[in-house]
């Protein structure tokens, strides 16, 4: 625009013209502008300059791409946590491990349920662990845990399983135990038979309508009977053991079972202790997998059970009350329960009977281990 146009616009103005003349004077102000802008963001040889496109303002630089609005959208769209939540999972689950964590020694990450599975199933094939990432071999002395990121993992979001709210992990479980709203409970009369199970939130108001409190006493006391009925059996377990140590021989004996295999065509695991002394005699525990099945390792479901054998000669027959629990020596979470055989000439081993695990993983546990750890009481009754 040449000094006189732009003075007799000016003029024009001032004069009082139209406001059409203003628009036509910026308008063409904005073309100008953007016209050397093109100009300073390309290279004298024609090509654009891409350090100055991005430097320069305005919505779309020169090779389309989106401005800042796309990029925080972008970056929303991919939160670090989820990025870091498919770097910190589990090799062997794809899951972000929820306790320990162990790594091969290529750094390979695990949890320790998923550990503690691939080292049981090498030992029910007699094999080597391996990493199922790089097949280096693990084992208990060369895998190591990897605290800075269980730390890491511990502060990620996850999701309530009942409210579907992002809480750390570190604090999920007590929000889905005692805060959560939506978190299933029971009715405060359930005891007295009310089947009902519902949200948190909606408790208050069930239990305001619910019609158990007024139910006749023919109804209440069969639901305290279902009640009694566990009592008893929890009772009567206590009561036998409160017996049985009023015997006048009574001893215990902490053991060791070490894994050995059978000499047969197709090898069987089995776990053994060494020779112990107990009321003069000559004793062994023995352990097997999945009452022998032929291959524990395709079984998701696992358990233990074992036998008591005595190794010495009896001249008259004895009984023996027995049980297995943990000792001091090991960590095995077993629930106490109370076995009865008659030791004779001709009857010197017991049937196996079940090692009362709390689940598979457990199981699985304990074969990771070298060895299990546990103390045998022993209750001979007098005849």
């Amino acid at each position: 625009m040449s000094d006189g146009e732009g003075s007799a616009q000016i003029a024009a103005v001032e004069t009082g013209g139209q406001p059409d003349n203003i628009t036509v004077v910026i308008d063409g102000q904005q073309q100008q502008q953007q016209q050397q802008q093109n100009v300073s963001i390309t290279k004298d040889d024609g090509e654009p300059n891409p350090k100055k496109a991005k430097l320069s303002g305005g919505g779309n630089d020169v090779f389309g791409r989106g401005g800042g609005g796309g990029d925080k959208q972008h970056a929303a769209s991919e939160k670090l946590e989820h990025r870091l939540g498919g770097i910190l999972c589990c090799a062997v689950c794809l899951d972000l491990p929820r306790s320990s964590i162990y790594q091969c020694t290529n750094g390979h990450l695990m949890c320790a349920g998923c550990f503690a599975h691939l080292l049981a199933d090498a030992r029910l094939r007699d094999e080597m662990a391996t990493c199922p990432n790089c097949r280096v071999d693990i084992a208990k002395n060369t895998a190591t845990r990897n605290l800075a990121v269980e730390k890491a993992v511990s502060e990620l979001p996850s999701e309530c399983q009942f409210c579907a709210k992002e809480f750390p992990r570190n604090t999920l479980q007590h929000h889905e135990q005692q805060l959560c709203a939506e978190r299933p409970v029971k009715c405060g009369y359930s005891k007295i038979g009310c089947p009902w199970r519902g949200p948190s939130h909606e408790a208050s108001e069930h239990e305001k309508m619910c019609p158990h409190p007024s139910s006749t006493g023919k109804d209440v006391m069969s639901a305290l009977d279902a009640m009694d009925q566990k009592f008893q059996e929890e009772k009567l377990l206590y009561d036998t053991i409160f017996d049985l140590m009023s015997f006048e021989k009574i001893t215990f004996n902490d053991l060791q079972l070490k894994p050995y295999r059978t000499e047969e065509f197709v090898h069987k695991l089995y776990y053994e202790t060494a020779r112990f002394s107990a009321f003069n005699f000559q004793w062994v525990v023995k352990t097997r997998i999945n009452n022998m099945q032929r291959d524990p390792a395709l079984s998701v479901d696992r358990h233990m059970s074992y036998q008591l054998i005595l190794k010495t000669k009896i001249p008259t027959p004895m009984s023996v009350h027995y049980l297995v629990v943990k000792g001091p020596f090991g960590d095995m979470k077993v629930n106490p329960k109370i076995y009865k055989f008659e030791f004779n000439e001709n009857e010197t081993e017991t049937q196996f009977v079940t090692l009362p695990l709390p689940d598979s993983a457990e199981c699985n546990r304990l074969l990771a281990a070298k060895t299990i750890n546990l103390r045998l009481i022993m209750f001979l009754v007098s005849k």
